[in-house]
């Protein structure tokens, strides 16, 4: 798929009759998902649905904690 600028993507997925999708393995390897991880959707009415990668949550997790992230060791 052709992207619009680098470091952005775009995928299309169908929604099945029980409201699953598969996220397409190309976007599977650049995240770092794999069977069994847990993923967080953030929803905004207006903006739409967002699945931030790992590491944006990990960041939260450590800031919310007040510790360093696994960056800043």
């Amino acid at each position: 798929m052709k992207r619009p600028a680098p470091n952005l993507y775009a995928w299309a997925v169908k929604v099945g009759e029980k409201g699953q999708f598969v996220i397409p393995k190309e976007a599977r390897d650049l995240f770092d998902i794999h069977p069994g991880d847990t993923l967080i959707l953030f929803g905004d009415a207006e903006r739409g649905i967002a699945i931030p990668p790992k590491s944006t949550m990990s960041a939260i997790h450590h800031n919310i904690f007040d510790q360093k992230g696994p960056d800043e060791e």
